[in-house]
């Protein structure tokens, strides 16, 4: 997790606040709040872009990364919402209150975690009915010779377009500055990423009725609403 935080860190100097293939999908994912979110949680922050959305929906929201300086950059862009909480945080670590939350949104962090553990953790921390999201980058499959093979190379080469044309219309330029293409492509030496199967395996077991998204832009979502059982972990 060290190796983790000093990429972020690095990052988050870098971070210029445009357009990424992740703020792409802000707008899907606030689609899942209710007008009445007294409490919301986002799972690994970043730069707070989503935490300042999510506080204009809910009446308190807290926000954490492991990062120290994603925590510095986000503070300082949020002054104008004080009802957003930050926290620097290991979150495999950090103790969530149970059935605290109406909604929990995690943004292309679970990879860096274990991931069962800290989606049953999430789903504790949930209160019944509410909305768990999470969207995430998986492996996709390279074998030319199964059918997933071939709609994820096709998607890969839509993918590759439609993101460059949207980094153009939004940013003004075909690529990320040359320095955060350096810092993204030494961060991406630590990451692995989980299958389509292993993701819709994993739902099935612990989050059933959950609905798997595959995405465009080589991200997958859960969205999953806790049943109201009276039970706080049910």
């Amino acid at each position: 997790m060290s190796v983790i935080q000093a990429d972020f860190d690095r990052l988050a100097l870098l971070d210029a606040a445009g357009w990424t293939q992740n703020n792409h999908y802000h707008n899907f994912l606030l689609r899942h709040i209710r007008d009445d979110c007294q409490n919301a949680l986002e799972v690994g922050c970043g730069t707070g872009a989503f935490a300042r959305r999510l506080a204009e929906r809910a009446r308190h929201v807290v926000a954490m990364d492991l990062s120290p300086e994603m925590i510095r950059v986000a503070r300082s862009r949020s002054t104008d919402s004080p009802n957003l909480e930050f926290h620097v945080s290991d979150d495999s670590l950090w103790d969530f209150p149970a059935a605290h939350f109406d909604y929990i949104a995690t943004i292309a962090t679970l990879h860096h975690l274990p991931l069962r553990a800290m989606v049953l953790k999430l789903k504790t921390a949930l209160k019944p009915g509410g909305v768990l999201i999470v969207l995430d980058l998986f492996e996709p499959e390279r074998n030319l010779f199964t059918v997933a093979g071939l709609v994820d190379t096709f998607l890969n080469l839509v993918a590759i377009g439609v993101s460059v044309s949207l980094r153009l219309i939004h940013n003004g330029r075909l690529k990320p500055p040359r320095a955060v293409r350096a810092a993204w492509a030494a961060h991406e030496q630590h990451d692995s990423y989980p299958w389509m199967s292993e993701i819709r395996e994993l739902c099935a077991e612990i989050l059933p009725g959950a609905e798997v998204k595959k995405h465009l832009l080589w991200r997958y979502s859960i969205i999953w609403q806790k049943p109201d059982t009276g039970f706080p972990d049910g």
